[in-house]
């Protein structure tokens, strides 16, 4: 037999939960104007950069305006010049002026009217990220709000996540965490808590918490499953080996060394972590538990103990890695 004296060892809880995840950011492209469809400049998956032309559409009509507005333009601007000029020799009166300057306003804001509804005929997109499946086709009548793709920004992945709201006081923004999916089951990937919600579910009394993911390889994907570890705040916990450990029904207890006899004393159990097991009450520090040799032990009767092999008690519980 040998014992062990109970410890106070730093102790972080691993809280875990599930999350799914989401794309940082996310869109279905569709169009703003009535129109056929010219041409498609993506294929299904492809990576796109902010402002990359998707899709292109008819723009006969508007190529049309576009130079109409452009002579209207240039037959303003050339009448209030020279109206302009002829003010400046006082032949003419202001307000020849002042309507030909309100002419030119007006050719200017059709021009840019007419700009901009030829941009209208160029979908892009929006930022960068990775189209879904194409949902047209070149020739097909598109018209606003039709589903052309979706894009999502998944350089960076959000993952959402349930913590009950005891832990409230534990988690906060820059919290570093640990996250699994069953697609790389050999791959942890590392995240930081950004938001805690404002709000706990009094249904569930759950707080909702966001993490972020990087995610340069794009391996994860919005929607996914992920299995969430986060260590909290350390505590000081009074451990002592498993091994010192007897259950008897839902009681727990340990075999105390005094004088010379083995005396069995309850104990509430808290979390066990590396071969050590948390001790909640029923011990003080410093006492000496019988940690190895229990067959043996009877409550009350006399026990030798043999010559310790290092103090198994003094030996920190590792604080990522449950029992």
């Amino acid at each position: 037999m040998t014992t062990a004296a109970a410890r106070v060892h730093p102790l972080a809880d691993i809280v875990e939960s599930v999350g799914t995840t989401r794309a940082n950011e996310s869109v279905t492209v569709t169009a703003k104007v009535t129109d056929p469809i010219r041409h498609v400049r993506f294929e299904d998956g492809d990576f796109v950069d902010q402002g990359d032309v998707l899709v292109e559409l008819t723009n006969e009509e508007q190529t049309a305006q576009l130079k109409e507005a452009e002579a209207g333009l240039e037959d303003a601007q050339t009448q209030y010049d020279r109206l302009k000029d002829l003010l400046d020799q006082h032949s003419i009166p202001v307000s020849d002026v002042d309507e030909a300057r309100a002419r030119l306003s007006g050719a200017r804001a059709r021009y840019q009217a007419i700009v901009a509804r030829l941009d209208d005929r160029l979908i892009r997109a929006p930022f960068a990220g990775v189209l879904g499946f194409r949902q047209v086709s070149a020739g097909s009548l598109i018209t606003p709000g039709t589903s052309i793709t979706t894009l999502d920004d998944v350089s960076v992945i959000k993952l959402d996540f349930a913590l009950p709201e005891v832990y409230l006081g534990s988690v906060h923004s820059g919290l570093e965490l640990t996250a699994a999916s069953a697609a790389f089951p050999d791959r942890p990937f590392d995240a930081v808590v950004r938001t805690v919600g404002s709000r706990v579910n009094p249904v569930t009394r759950a707080v909702q918490v966001r993490a972020h993911i990087d995610n340069p390889d794009a391996l994860l994907r919005p929607g996914m499953l992920m299995t969430v570890r986060l260590a909290t705040a350390n505590r000081n916990a009074l451990m002592v080996p498993e091994t010192a450990l007897l259950q008897r029904g839902a009681e727990t207890f340990v075999y105390l060394l005094d004088d010379g006899r083995a005396r069995m004393n309850a104990i509430e159990l808290g979390v066990r972590r590396g071969g050590q097991a948390e001790v909640r009450r029923g011990l003080e520090p410093g006492q000496e538990v019988i940690a190895t040799g229990l067959i043996n032990v009877r409550n009350g009767g006399p026990v030798r103990i043999a010559e310790n092999d290092g103090d198994a008690s003094a030996r920190p519980p590792p604080e990522q890695t449950d029992a």
